[in-house]
């Protein structure tokens, strides 16, 4: 057995840490811990993104209930994107990364009863059969069962060297045996682990949190949170600046401006806006199209016009929130000749709570029919938008997205997102040869080596022009003067813990 509780491909991400309000969830815990009578004020959160699957954790749902700390996993990512304890307290693997055990800290679930193995490996095999699979276990055949009372033996089939990783993802979080129900559902309200409980749904308006008094890791400082989901993000921002909510997510950069210099939190992470192109159906099948419409683009003026500088021209698939991919990245590969698009009429879909996304469509429409195409731009809700793009159903989709988000690992992302069985594939792209190095990539342990592999992986995919990175976003958070203790990073996963009050 290897070393309990290794730093798991330590320095894979290597960001910087974060300073001033906000805080890392270790750094908050470890300074505040328990409290018998925590003061405060009750949190007022809006967030861009409303529930879509009635918060159920095997979508999008899931991140709500991370970013509100309502659910957790075994695991959890640090600022250096390196997998730390969370319910688990340690791990370890057999020499060939196929079965992992994890040891379980004393915890309680949100309903009074015990963090069990038997508990926790149920959960797990529940998220193993969803369907759709969760992302993060795109090509992971996962088995979970319980060793005594509180260790639990995972098995992958195959070698899966960044199993911890995964086990971070929100959807992988662990609830108690009643939230599971027999039509395959789950119940997240008071049936999590984490400090704060979920007590009201108001449909996908709003929520009602209030704090667990059991949560293992101490009292959480403010009473509750009352979570707003306002997909506007003029409302969102005039609304944190009239003093209606504490914490706002995704502050449009048209409205920074508008706003107090100090109650405005922005900081680079992996999340890029790009166009995916399908090459399943309709015109962008043809890679001589696909090189027409890359060539057309002009990026720069996307990230000042459109950012407003909030994010620069993208280099590829992994921003600078990574800096290891500066002097790993490779060059495309077998990129087709551009062809003429002869008036061909295109469909570009895009969705408005990330509200620069239109203004992006709209720029990408002007240089796209300079090139010769006649183009379509269809706005939507998220919701809607994100099924349809999933479903092939565009020739193109201009999306926001975090590549690091679902594992904290580049190789999970490029398997969910750019290969033949990937779960999330935008361009319904399906290549032989990165399918290989995608696979190759994936069954690298080494840290420096698995990196090289995912460059490899990602000089591929952009070879094939399915998909044009366009530019690298920074995140911008709106917090109130009077919040102390809100948790931003480059993940985006959480904004509040047991130390964030006002």
């Amino acid at each position: 057995m290897r070393t309990p509780c290794r730093r798991l491909l330590a320095g894979l991400l290597l960001v910087p840490l974060l300073t001033g309000c906000f805080a890392s969830r270790e750094d908050v815990s470890s300074s505040s811990g328990p409290s018998n009578s925590p003061a405060g004020a009750r949190l007022r959160v809006a967030l861009a993104f409303a529930p879509t699957e009635h918060y159920s954790p095997y979508g999008q749902d899931a991140f709500i209930m991370f970013r509100l700390g309502v659910s957790e996993g075994l695991t959890k990512l640090d600022a250096n994107g390196t997998a730390i304890p969370e319910l688990a307290e340690s791990w370890s693997s057999d020499k060939d990364d196929r079965t992992w055990v994890f040891t379980l800290r004393h915890a309680t679930f949100q309903d009074g009863s015990a963090v069990t193995a038997e508990a926790v490996a149920s959960a797990l095999n529940h998220a193993a059969r969803a369907e759709p699979t969760p992302t993060a276990l795109t090509g992971v055949r996962l088995i979970a069962e319980a060793e005594g009372g509180d260790r639990v033996r995972v098995g992958t089939g195959t070698a899966d060297p960044v199993l911890p990783l995964r086990l971070s993802n929100p959807s992988l979080a662990v609830f108690a045996p009643k939230a599971y129900e027999k039509n395959g559902t789950v119940n997240p309200v008071g049936t999590a682990t984490g400090p704060f409980e979920i007590t009201k749904i108001t449909g996908d308006t709003a929520a009602t949190l209030n704090r667990f008094d059991g949560y293992w890791d101490g009292l959480a400082q403010a009473p509750g949170i009352d979570v707003q989901f306002i997909a506007d993000g003029t409302a969102r921002a005039n609304a944190l600046r009239t003093g209606q909510v504490d914490i706002a997510q995704t502050i449009p950069v048209s409205q920074i401006a508008s706003l107090a210099k100090d109650t405005v939190h922005e900081t680079d992470t992996a999340r890029d806006a790009s166009l995916y192109l399908n090459t399943k159906a309709g015109p962008f099948t043809d890679p001589g199209l696909r090189a027409t419409a890359r060539a057309a683009i002009g990026t720069s003026v996307i990230a000042q016009q459109v950012y407003e500088g909030y994010a620069e021209p993208a280099k590829g698939l992994f921003g600078p929130a990574l800096p290891w991919t500066a002097g790993k990245r490779v060059a495309p590969t077998g990129r087709a000749e551009a062809t003429k698009p002869d008036s061909k009429t295109i469909t570009i879909a895009t969705y408005a709570t990330r509200p620069e996304l239109p203004e992006v469509a709209q720029v990408l429409q002007q240089d796209l029919e300079k090139a010769g195409f006649k183009v379509k731009l269809v706005v939507r809700s998220d919701s809607q938008a994100e099924s349809d793009m999933l479903a092939g159903k565009y020739d193109a989709a201009v999306t926001s997205r975090d590549m690091m988000l679902d594992t904290g690992d580049p190789v999970s992302v490029l398997a969910s997102d750019f290969t033949c069985h990937g779960t999330y594939n935008l361009s319904q792209l399906c290549d032989g040869n990165v399918d290989r190095l995608v696979d190759a990539a994936q069954a690298q342990p080494d840290t420096g080596r698995r990196q090289d592999a995912a460059m490899k992986a990602e000089a591929a995919i952009l070879g094939t022009d399915a998909v044009i990175p366009l530019v690298h976003v920074q995140a911008v958070l709106g917090i109130a003067k009077s919040v102390q203790g809100a948790l931003f990073s480059w993940d985006e996963r959480q904004y509040v813990g047991t130390g964030t009050r006002r």
